[in-house]
This record gives structure tokens, sequence and C-alpha cells, in this order.
């Protein structure tokens, strides 16, 4: 059985919602606020950290009104408008597609834990040493960054066979 367009679009965002949710529910129940465990050694470590902000913490010190708009009420528009666009334009390729996918269903996940918690939990940290180290992230930051990366992939991707064409 073939699964409708809208169908497939639906299951991709609730899989990333769901893969996020139930990491972020784990953390929670077992790895302690402020602890740090290993899971490669010092480059890939465990958290519990409660992110008040955006990516990276960023906007953690607005004022909650501000707060609100840019953290909340913004983001269900965005997210509204990218489903709406999803949905109604059958001509973008798949890999933009699960793309813009991954980023709504990360971008739904982190609201809901706003709405839920008043914030966001933060689990994971990458440190390479010197060459390269991340902030906390969580599951939805992956999804968010994926689809990014694969809309910027397609669009070089799609703009050469357009050129092609020419």
């Amino acid at each position: 059985m073939k699964l409708s367009r809208t169908a497939f679009i639906s299951l991709l965002i609730i899989v990333n919602i769901a893969i996020d949710q139930i990491s972020k529910f784990w953390v929670r129940a077992n790895v302690s606020e402020g602890s740090q465990s290993s899971i490669f050694g010092q480059v890939f470590t465990l958290h519990n950290v409660k992110n008040e902000g955006a990516f990276l913490g960023m906007g953690s010190d607005l004022t909650d009104p501000w707060r609100t708009i840019l953290l909340l009420i913004l983001p269900v528009i965005v997210l509204g408008l990218v489903v709406i666009h999803i949905i109604r334009d059958k001509t973008i390729d798949n890999m933009s597609l699960i793309g813009f996918c991954c980023i709504i269903g990360g971008g739904i996940a982190n609201v809901y834990d706003r709405f839920a918690y008043g914030w966001v939990t933060d689990f994971l940290h990458l440190d390479f040493g010197w060459k390269f180290r991340t902030g906390i992230f969580n599951i939805a930051d992956v999804s968010v960054s994926t689809g990014m990366i694969m809309i910027l992939v397609a669009s070089f991707l799609y703009r050469k066979k357009e050129n092609i064409k020419e």
C-alpha cells in the first residue's frame, strides 16, 4: 500500500517528534540535572540541562513577553506556514520535503517542551577539543540541523539539474 503524500509528510513529522520526546523523557527520568556522563570518552557526553532559550541557549535572557513572542508564538506561526507550504507545493523534491519534515518535527518537539515545561531539555554534547565543540543539544536540534543540510544540498542538486536543462 502506497502512502499519500500528506500521510507521508505527517508520518515523517510524527516520527521526528516521537524520537525526540522519547529521548527527552528518558533523560529527564534517568539522568540527574546538571550531571555529565561519558558516552564515548570526553568526546561524546550525556547531560540533563534545562535550556530556557532557543538554539544553544540564545534568548534565555529575554524578558517574559519577548520570550513568549520569539520562542513560542513566532515559531508556531512559522512552523504552521511551512506545513501549509509543503502540503500545497507538490513540486518540492523528495530530499527537500524530508528536510522540511525534519525541521517541522524538531521545531514542534522543542516548542512543545517550551509550552509543557517552560524550557527545552538538552542532553548531548560533542567535544573534539580545540578543533570542534558543540553546545549541549537534543534530538530535535539534530532533526532541524539535518533538515537544513538536506534542503541546502537539494537546492544545489536541483539548481545543477536546472542549469543542465537550460
